[in-house]
């Protein structure tokens, strides 16, 4: 089969569900197959105002609205007010877009890890891209599971994979871990683990959205003795569908 045709099942796919069906992991997964195998799928494409480099089997930018989400919420634009400083730890870096553009805004030291190696190499290439390269050590990591263990850091930053999918789902792709988390074991581990890994007033941000189930969410969070405070949120519309993208600090519950 071959992949202009693949992408064209994935599109039907996605288009067959309705608006009340967007959290869906069928339909994600869908969303999934159509980006990677797409004919007109670009090696680099435009964002702020930069090129940057796509590799292969990494979630593009260019197809959901959530990196450039990230970077509002997050204040890393080239015009930020205040520079920023400090280190940072992002969880599922993709194409490197938010870690560089982290480094580019003050951050003197930033590691962009994810589970994807194709993803890692993307990241290298966009730093070196931009000239950080001295500043951004990208990292191939399942969580924390590459991170020196008594490194702590100023930022800890996850856009995370949240669609929700059956325990048992296998991944049929790299790529699809970019999209849904299967039983949230991921959301799980970052929940339990992320504060042990902070400074002291370091701060552990999550990047959710209505595409996930956030009551699962808070119920895990109150499992593994955390809390979750909601710092913004903002509505897009995606394939005509409205969701909500929200920003969230994970704190120890007192």
């Amino acid at each position: 089969m071959s992949q202009a045709t693949v992408a064209s099942d994935a599109a039907a796919l996605v288009n067959a569900y309705p608006t009340h069906e967007v959290r869906d992991y069928q339909r994600s997964l869908a969303r999934s197959v159509e980006s990677r195998t797409r004919a007109d799928r670009p090696h680099q494409f435009q964002l702020r105002g930069r090129t940057w480099d796509l590799l292969d089997e990494v979630f593009a930018p260019i197809y959901s609205p959530s990196t450039s989400i990230a970077l509002d919420f997050l204040g890393w634009t080239d015009t930020v007010e205040t520079p920023r400083s400090g280190s940072m730890l992002e969880i599922g870096c993709g194409t490197g877009v938010i870690s560089v553009m982290g480094a580019l805004a003050g951050c003197r030291r930033v590691v962009a890890a994810d589970i994807n190696p194709h993803a890692v190499d993307n990241a290298r290439l966009n730093a070196h891209r931009h000239g950080v390269t001295a500043r951004v050590e990208a990292v191939h990591s399942d969580l924390f599971s590459a991170i020196d263990p008594q490194e702590r850091f100023d930022l800890i930053f996850f856009s995370s994979n949240y669609v929700l999918a059956p325990a048992g789902h296998h991944y049929a792709s790299e790529h699809d871990k970019a999209y849904v988390d299967p039983g949230y074991s991921v959301h799980r581990r970052y929940l339990a683990e992320v504060c042990e890994r902070l400074t002291l007033n370091g701060s552990a941000l999550l990047h959710f959205s209505s595409r996930g189930d956030l009551d699962l969410l808070r119920q895990l969070a109150a499992e593994t003795g955390r809390k979750l405070l909601t710092l913004v949120t903002r509505q897009v519309r995606e394939n005509d569908h409205p969701v909500d993208h929200i920003l969230m600090a994970i704190v120890p519950a007192r």
